[in-house]
């Protein structure tokens, strides 16, 4: 059952001449002045967020990007800012890109910022999709199976900084503490100062391609799960997979039980109306993530095009319509978004936490009206009067 709606806000700015026929993505580069705006953004919405009910602002970790897409480099420093302007929103890590870390290095900034923002963080990791920013900060992401050794390598480290008053660890990429000598003695252990006051501490992960190793891993060290921006059909796989490897695991869960779920939606007076509203957003979004294999279903040659999409043309990408007909979107009035998320509700009982967004390259004073609408004419018929009365 639903109990907790959030937010997902990537960092994005707004961006003029949008949409398949505008400017390619890689022809962006936006001044530092106006990629700082994203700082702004996201002010703007955590406290809407606080003023209208939901529970979570979720906030993505990315780098370098001067095409304006995700401009938001260090969550927990950005958290304690937001945290001192609001009163009572959670600010979730969707997410830290861990092989962009040492791991003790991020433990260290979580922990200040669930004490200094009294537990209003919510910690949540990720392996990076981004060569730019995952190869050039030293890690690798071409080598795949390279990238999932280090990134669970780092797990385990920075579960040991949390929970361990000392510890040491000897890895294949880490060798914690070095052996050094330091006033007077051996260095055995290293202890985490601070570490969160909030023990133990809830850890989220994207589940994306759900493979075996992958989710036995989230089990074994308790890590929930997100999945977002998928078909309906992708999202039912990726939600019994994880519940049928949490059996293997020997824990019975409810379909959707310590999983949360990422949808898009555009509300208008039909869903007609709410389509063509979002098409450009959705298509500067497309531009955005085609290129970099994360729009699921593309062909290779579509991928290739979408650097481009114009020379191609509209007709030639998936669209909008097609992404609203398999659940990746949902466009309409509230009724429309009430139905979709009662079918969500009937199909996975144990999911409680659901948050939306609307791409990428929606503006901003279009992702406020559209929050704001959904927190009025959607939210309440989930969270009850209570919720009703803080809008």
């Amino acid at each position: 059952m639903i109990k907790s709606f959030g937010i997902l806000y990537a960092g994005h700015i707004d961006a003029d001449n949008i949409g398949v026929e505008g400017t390619p993505a890689n022809e962006r580069w936006f001044s530092n002045q106006k990629l700082t705006k994203a700082f702004g953004t996201s002010l703007e919405l955590a406290q809407l967020a606080d003023r209208l009910g939901y529970d979570i602002l979720w906030l993505a970790e990315h780098h370098f990007q001067r095409e304006g897409y995700e401009c938001i480099p260090n969550i927990a420093l950005l958290s304690v800012h937001l945290a001192a302007h609001t009163k009572r929103v959670k600010f979730g890590c969707a997410f830290n890109i861990l092989p962009a870390w040492h791991p003790l290095r991020l433990a260290e900034d979580f922990a200040t910022a669930d004490i200094l923002t009294e537990g209003r963080v919510i910690f949540g990791i990720g392996r990076g999709y981004h060569t730019r920013e995952v190869e050039t900060l030293g890690a690798p992401l071409l080598d795949s199976d390279a990238n999932r050794d280090l990134f669970e390598e780092q797990v385990e480290i920075i579960i040991k900084s949390f929970n361990q008053e000392s510890f040491s660890h000897q890895g294949n990429y880490y060798t914690i503490p070095p052996g050094v000598p330091y006033r007077g003695y051996k260095l055995e252990e290293v202890t985490l100062v601070p570490r969160p006051v909030r023990l133990p501490v809830e850890i989220w992960q994207p589940i994306v391609s759900g493979s075996p190793r992958g989710l036995k891993f989230m089990f074994r060290h308790g890590i929930k799960g997100v999945v977002s921006g998928v078909s309906a059909a992708t999202v039912e796989q990726t939600f019994r997979a994880y519940q049928n490897v949490g059996a293997q695991e020997g824990q019975t869960l409810q379909l959707g039980e310590n999983l949360a779920l990422g949808l898009r939606f555009f509300l208008g007076d039909s869903p007609e109306k709410a389509i063509d509203a979002a098409r450009p957003f959705y298509e500067e979004g497309f531009k955005f993530s085609g290129p970099l294999g994360f729009s699921p279903g593309l062909s290779e040659e579509q991928k290739k095009a979408a650097v481009n999409p114009k020379l191609k043309g509209r007709s030639f990408f998936p669209s909008l319509e097609e992404e609203v007909q398999d659940g990746t979107w949902i466009c309409g009035p509230a009724d429309v978004a009430i139905a979709a998320l009662k079918e969500v509700e009937k199909k996975y009982p144990g999911l409680e936490h659901v948050f939306v967004n609307v791409g990428v390259g929606t503006h901003k004073k279009v992702f406020l009206e559209q929050l704001e609408r959904f927190a009025r004419e959607v939210m309440p018929v989930f969270m009850g009067a209570n919720r009703a009365t803080l809008i």
